[in-house]
Formats: C-alpha cells, sequence, structure tokens
C-alpha cells in the first residue's frame, strides 16, 4: 500500500509561508518517522513525499531526508520554472533518483494562466523530456487551463492533487464547474487524479462521510487504472485522522479495484 502524498517540514528552515501559528496541530515539525508512526500501523509500506515551499532549497532539504528512508518511493519537489536556466535545473535535480516530480504551487499563484506562459514552455519540456510528473496543485478555476497545457505538453505526465480541491459540500453551479473540469481531463488527457485532500475542503467538523459522493464521481470519472489514494497528512490532522480517512476510502473503492487505487496506479504514476 502506498501513500501517494504526505508532507513533513522543519519550521526553522523559514521557507513555509503558509504554515503560520493560526493552523494549530500542524504548526510544528514534522519528520518521516512521524509520518511513519501513522502510517506504518495501518499498513502503509511507502509513499510519496511532496514540497510545502516554492524553494529548491526545500526540495534538497526532502531529497536529502527521504535518501535515508526505504519508506519513501519518491520526492515531488520544486523548481523556479521561469528561470532562465530552469531547464539545466530540471535535468540536474532528475539525477537524483528518488525525485519524481516537481510542483509549481498554482492554487497560490493570483492569475489563473500563469501555467500557460509561453515562458513556462523550456521548463515544462524538460521535465517531460526527464520522465518528471506535473503534480498539479489546482482549484477548479484551473482546470480549464490544465487541460491546454496537457494539449500543448501531450508528453508531459500530469497528477491532479487533491481532486482539485472543489468545495464540499458546494453548490450546484459548483459542482457543475468541478465535474466539467475534470471529466474533460478524464476524457481527453492521460492525466491521473488523486483521492487526496478533500477532508480539509469540507466544513471544519465535517464528518468524512461527508466526502462520499465527491470522492465516489472522482473514482467513477478516471477510474482504478488513473486514481490513487494520498493522505495529505499532517494536513489531513486539520480535518480527521490517518486512520479514519484510509479506511473510508477502502470503503468508497470497490475491493477489485484496491489493488490499483492503493498501490499500483502510484507506481505507474510516478514510476516507482
Amino acid at each position: 500500500m502506498i501513500d501517494a502524498h504526505f508532507h513533513i517540514w522543519q519550521l526553522d528552515r523559514g521557507d513555509y509561508g503558509w504554515l503560520t501559528p493560526a493552523l494549530g496541530p500542524i504548526h510544528r515539525d514534522v519528520r518521516i518517522a512521524d509520518w511513519r508512526a501513522v502510517s506504518a500501523p495501518c499498513g502503509v509500506q511507502g509513499g510519496v513525499l511532496v514540497q510545502a515551499a516554492p524553494t529548491e532549497a526545500e526540495t534538497a532539504f526532502l531529497l536529502q531526508e527521504a535518501a535515508g528512508s526505504p519508506a519513501v518511493l519518491g520526492v515531488v519537489g520544486w523548481v523556479d520554472l521561469l528561470a532562465p536556466d530552469a531547464p539545466a535545473r530540471i535535468e540536474t535535480l532528475a539525477r537524483q533518483p528518488k525525485l519524481k516530480g516537481l510542483r509549481p504551487m498554482l492554487q497560490d499563484i493570483a492569475d489563473p494562466d500563469w501555467i500557460l506562459d509561453r515562458a513556462l514552455r523550456p521548463a515544462l519540456a524538460a521535465m517531460a523530456r526527464c520522465g518528471l510528473v506535473f503534480d498539479a496543485l489546482v482549484q477548479p478555476r484551473h482546470l480549464p487551463r490544465i487541460l491546454r497545457l496537457a494539449e500543448r505538453h501531450p508528453d508531459l505526465r500530469i497528477v491532479i492533487d487533491h481532486g482539485a480541491k472543489p468545495a464540499i459540500p458546494g453548490d450546484a453551479a459548483g459542482w457543475a464547474a468541478w465535474t466539467d473540469g475534470l471529466q474533460a481531463l478524464a476524457d481527453e488527457t492521460a492525466a491521473f487524479c488523486k483521492l487526496s485532500g478533500l477532508w480539509t475542503e469540507a466544513a471544519t467538523g465535517a464528518p468524512v462521510d461527508a466526502l462520499a459522493r465527491h470522492a465516489h464521481w472522482l473514482l467513477a470519472a478516471f477510474g482504478p487504472q488513473r486514481c490513487l489514494w494520498g493522505s495529505d497528512w499532517p494536513v489531513l490532522d486539520l480535518a480527521g485522522r490517518y486512520d479514519a480517512w484510509l479506511a473510508a476510502a477502502r470503503q468508497w473503492v470497490a475491493p477489485p479495484d484496491q489493488a490499483a487505487v492503493f498501490d499500483t496506479t502510484a507506481r505507474q504514476a510516478y514510476g516507482l
């Protein structure tokens, strides 16, 4: 079983601008051993460690930490894709065996069209050439842009994080925008989608069952061969427990599909 999305961080590094004391239980240092303390008892054998700061220094930190842990199967890092030497930086990072992808933090960029800037094309082409995954940290407003990105770069493997972060429960218009955007990606591209991060998009205190409609829709749209489970721990702690999220997801995934959603799809998406 693979957790396709978890984080660690060290506060005194100083590059986690979003991680403030207002976030209470997750405003603390988190190490790989802390993730293993909650994931291993659930039967999780390995995971994909994902960046949480838009700095290459943090990516170096994650790769260093991952090198000492057999349970970390891959790392998704960050590079300044607009840097003049971005392709060279990407090619250098790609030599690190555990680096599997890169993630610009699109949800934090004011312009939803940023990812379509022509100046990014050399970096994106370098990612595709190096076999690196593009992790799309997006909201529903970004989905038409990600479709265009996929059309421009058909060789770039794309993984949608957190089901594109829908509002839960949301209204009819929001549901339509979310499902229409993701359905187009499911139908017209080879993009993968993570069954992760949904609980923290729900109202504070919402039970895990409040996510069932959205989870079932994602599983039906992308199918088990393109849908992969992740915890988004420790951000998950803002909403509920690791074991509760995993137990709910296992209930929603049909037994014949569980090997894919909880293991083999992650291996395919990230080349693990």
